[in-house]
Parts: C-alpha cells; structure tokens; sequence
C-alpha cells in the first residue's frame, strides 16, 4: 500500500512547511508604501436630496 510509505509524503510536508514558513515571515515583515489613514467619522454627510428622505 503506497499510503503507508511516509517517504515522499514526509518530504512534501517539510517542503511546504519551509516554503509558508518563508513566506508569512516575509509577508508580515512588509512595510506598506503609506501608512494608514484615520477616517473622520464626524464629517458632514453628502447633501443628496433623495425622494425617500
């Protein structure tokens, strides 16, 4: 039964376990181009006159 041999199923873990390993370090030690802005919550809402209101 080809299930039973861990060989290549071993190497295949490990690979992708080293591959996201790699990959989420180098995602969350990204810097953005700009940093976030705060969002005005207080800001005065649109002045649309809509037949509903």
């Amino acid at each position: 039964m080809p299930q039973l041999n861990p060989s290549p199923w071993l190497t295949v873990m490990l690979i992708t376990w080293l591959f996201l390993l790699v990959v989420v370090t180098k995602t969350l030690n990204s810097h953005h181009t700009a940093p976030p802005k705060m969002q005005n919550f207080n800001a005065p809402k649109a002045a649309w006159t809509w037949m509903w209101h």
